[in-house]
């Protein structure tokens, strides 16, 4: 991606009457997934899921001007909240492009990527995302209304980038989109990460991850705040005061120290906000699984 141009003002007038056409409108503008003629030759595309939480439900939109109007999807989440929602990849792939406002994009592989703009916060160039791990955050940069900006892009001229000129048209959870102006604006529940890892926790300080659950080999640091981990195993006890934990949880470090890998490292439970001792269970109160 070597560039990205800002939506037009048009935008913040445009979603006003969107909205009032969306109100009592459901799925009827979606339609199971055909593949074109200019894309049946490319690679299998991914099997994208929404880019949020499990469970959470978001309205796909779009506007006069979007350019193309049916291939770039506005997503607003049901209820509100949508500032400060974490942002999660579509599918696993690895961090290739920042740019503005508040955007990346992430390259899947076989010629695969997706683009997310907007947000307050973003994963780092390079990093390697599993599918429903954390990307970003949604926000307003750039924009007046809070939303998320996303994209499907397959590279077809083979030069290891996605550019506008090679977006198509989404499909997301096994369903393709052509959404036009006049709506209907379809909500659509994320079935990201479902029901499997990663698992989302809520961490109260910076743990330092290890090589592996007996503090062996320290590989960087995970940062407080909600982080993903994928399974659990059963190690060296680590204590303070009354309050201790056995259970190290498999994670990607936020920050890797120089010559470490930083990836699937593990982290002490005890870090858990919201567990206590020996326990390691995910925000909505799920088991974590065992390695």
């Amino acid at each position: 991606m070597k560039g990205r141009v800002p939506a037009p003002l048009v935008f913040l007038t445009t979603l006003g009457a969107a909205f009032v056409l969306a109100s009592g409108f459901s799925w009827a503008n979606a339609s199971t997934a055909n593949a074109s003629a200019a894309t049946a030759k490319a690679a299998a595309r991914p099997d994208f899921k929404m880019p949020f939480q499990c469970g959470q439900r978001w309205q796909l939109t779009t506007y006069t001007g979007h350019n193309p109007d049916d291939k770039k999807l506005d997503m607003f989440r049901e209820g509100g909240g949508t500032s400060g929602s974490a942002v999660l990849a579509s599918a696993a792939g690895r961090v290739h492009q920042w740019f503005d406002p508040g955007g990346l994009e992430i390259d899947h592989g076989n010629g695969w990527f997706t683009v997310y703009l907007h947000m307050s916060a973003r994963a780092p160039v390079g990093t390697v995302v599993p599918g429903g791990g954390w990307i970003g955050t949604a926000g307003s940069v750039g924009t007046g209304v809070a939303h998320l900006h996303y994209e499907q892009l397959y590279d077809s001229n083979g030069d290891g980038d996605g550019e506008t000129d090679e977006m198509v048209h989404p499909v997301i959870q096994g369903t393709e989109y052509r959404l036009t102006p006049q709506g209907p604006f379809p909500f659509v529940t994320s079935a990201n990460a479902c029901g499997s890892g990663p698992y989302w926790v809520d961490t109260f300080a910076n743990a330092t991850g290890y090589k592996d659950a007996q503090m062996n080999d320290a590989q960087g640091l995970l940062y407080a705040g909600t982080n993903y981990v994928y399974c659990k195993v059963w190690g060296r006890e680590v204590r303070v005061g009354d309050q201790f934990n056995h259970w190290w949880l498999r994670t990607d470090l936020d920050e890797v120290y120089a010559g470490k890998n930083g990836r699937n490292a593990y982290v002490s439970a005890y870090y858990l906000s919201r567990w206590g001792d020996d326990e390691a269970k995910d925000n909505n109160g799920r088991e974590i699984p065992n390695c």
